[in-house]
């Protein structure tokens, strides 16, 4: 058996002689003595290391690919069933349910101000109107039905049920 050196290897196999170093280093193809690999064995052992790392990687992709549009079939069968929704329907919907926070809160005052006017200061009774007028517009706006607006409702539908 002729044994070659790692020069002769890198030639036949367009590597450079440091890669074929690396690939021994790494297992991939062996010495027959220290500096000298048999030629045919060393051949056929990268060959099939090119064959068989390709063809995992292929598969590994193709798994991964399968996966993938299988978790996008999955979201979008989700969306169909209103189980996700779409980041602009969410949006859409916490803008609604602030405004109309923000609207209940600022008709408080317009409310108020003529009842807390005929309490003279009484600090008990004044507490206790603007804690009932709060809790009236929170229990109010816990009662929104926020789903008609993900289903494609509109403002007014929410408005009419609160």
């Amino acid at each position: 058996m002729t044994l070659y050196t790692s020069k002769v290897v890198a030639d036949w196999l367009g590597l450079s002689e440091r890669r074929v170093r690396q690939l021994r280093d790494e297992g991939i193809i062996t010495e027959a003595r220290p500096g000298l690999y048999d030629l045919k064995a060393t051949i056929s052992k990268y060959i099939t290391f090119l064959g068989g790392s390709s063809r995992e990687n292929l598969n590994t992709e193709r798994t991964k690919l399968t996966a993938e549009k299988r978790k996008a079939a999955e979201m979008e069968n989700d969306l169909r069933r209103r189980v996700l929704l779409h980041t602009e329907e969410i949006e859409a919907a916490m803008k609604t349910v602030f405004l109309n926070i923000r609207s209940r809160m600022l008709t408080i005052p317009a409310k108020l101000s003529p009842v807390l006017e005929g309490k003279n200061g009484d600090r008990d009774a004044i507490y206790s109107e603007l804690d009932s007028a709060i809790r009236e517009a929170l229990e109010d706006l816990s009662d929104q039905r926020i789903s008609i607006l993900m289903k494609g409702g509109t403002q007014d539908e929410t408005d009419s049920d609160g």
